[in-house]
């Protein structure tokens, strides 16, 4: 991976990441108060985290912060805010579905992005003292996290009161 590419893939990962908090957190609060609502507001804190040191790698990598990106990631999220949910003036069932759906997808996506810095990008060599182990175990732990409050979320939003007969891994 040239400079140029990794420090594009950084910048754009940075976008992705306050995406992500942003919406984690938007969501942990709305659900507040329940099981779902812990979980995200964990997630929302880790992912806070995450961000924290994804910024210290790119530090440790002279890989300068783009000024834009991670403002676009909070507007993307802010547009995210915009789909249509069944309700025009309040949260929906199915606006937890949406937003654990997008939730999952992006933190499978920060498992990948720590899983390429490990494996592809040589970054134990580069950035020593970045444990990326850890961090692959910390996303699939929160993938593990969500799930379960994904097929809750879709339950709920879609009227099946039966659980599926076996949820693929």
């Amino acid at each position: 991976m040239s400079v140029r590419h990794l420090r594009i893939y950084l910048n754009d990962q940075l976008a992705l990441g306050v995406a992500g908090r942003e919406l984690a957190s938007r969501a942990a609060r709305e659900n507040a108060g329940s099981e779902i609502g812990a979980a995200l507001a964990e997630v929302a804190a880790q992912v806070t985290e995450d961000i924290a040191t994804l910024e210290a790698v790119m530090q440790g990598l002279a890989v300068p912060r783009s000024r834009v990106k991670p403002r676009l990631g909070a507007l993307a999220e802010r547009a995210g805010r915009l789909k249509l949910n069944g309700s025009l003036r309040r949260y929906s069932p199915l606006s937890r579905f949406q937003e654990l759906d997008l939730l999952l997808v992006g933190v499978r996506a920060k498992r990948q992005l720590w899983t390429a810095l490990r494996d592809l990008a040589a970054l134990p060599q580069r950035v020593p003292g970045v444990d990326l182990d850890d961090l692959v175990a910390r996303a699939e732990a929160q993938i593990d996290l969500l799930e379960p409050c994904w097929v809750q979320a879709g339950l709920e939003a879609f009227g099946n009161l039966e659980q599926p007969a076996a949820f693929p891994a």
